[in-house]
């Protein structure tokens, strides 16, 4: 479904901030965001969003879905960094315990009800791949990578996609065939194009143009709103 990564995964600017969890100003939040980061990790761009979505509410938390071995942006745009060798450490078998291990703390430690799932890019595949089986209970994804088409047609819960009109890993080809996966789960599902925009956009964008800054808030508003509806 969703090609390889590729250059254009590298795309886009570093915010500046940080966090890791972020809470709340409810003192035992009962509805709880995972983000599951691209592959550059826990980084100030996704941790700004995770404190987003904590300021509306929900306690998100970024689990370190690749085991401290995430990739160097500058050494990406250099061309440093041999992808396939990555890729092979970094498939479900190692990231997939991750997030279970981070599911069961929010339901059995922390209380916590109800779960969506968040992913960029990478983290994509495993937004779907989790709308089974009881495990979250809706997810949203930007710009996803790799998602396979038999964990498309398998999702139990609610997913909506943010899609970039320029993007050579997930082209308008792709987006029309999950369309038609989708419309054949009898889940509720959301894919919106945004115009002018490349892969990347809803969490690398250069805030610095208009256009792209209003794109990557409005794919915010999407995931947000989202999850009002169906968390």
């Amino acid at each position: 479904m969703a090609g390889t990564l590729q250059a254009c995964c590298a795309t886009g600017f570093k915010h500046e901030d940080t966090t890791y969890f972020a809470h709340p100003k409810t003192a035992n939040p009962e509805k709880a965001i995972i983000l599951i980061s691209d592959i550059f990790g826990i980084v100030s761009n996704s941790q700004l969003l995770a404190d987003d979505f904590a300021r509306n509410g929900y306690l998100a938390v970024i689990p370190d879905i690749l085991h401290n071995d995430a990739i160097n942006f500058g050494d990406f745009r250099a061309g440093k960094v041999d992808l396939p060798a990555w890729l092979s450490k970094h498939g479900p078998d190692t990231v997939e315990p991750v997030l279970e291990a981070t599911i069961k703390h929010l339901r059995e430690e922390l209380g916590v009800k109800k779960i969506g799932t968040v992913g960029y890019c990478f983290g994509g595949r495993f937004v779907v791949s989790f709308l089974k089986d009881g495990k979250t209970d809706a997810g949203y994804t930007a710009h996803p990578t790799a998602i396979q088409n038999a964990e498309l047609a398998a999702i139990e819960k609610p997913l909506s996609i943010a899609a970039a009109e320029i993007d050579n890993v997930w082209p308008a080809e792709h987006r029309h065939e999950a369309e038609g996966i989708l419309s054949k789960t009898g889940q509720p599902y959301q894919i919106t194009l945004y115009g002018g925009v490349v892969h990347g956009f809803a969490v690398r964008g250069d805030l610095s143009d208009v256009k792209l800054k209003t794109s990557k808030e409005l794919a915010f508003l999407q995931a947000l709103q989202w999850f009002q509806y169906n968390l």
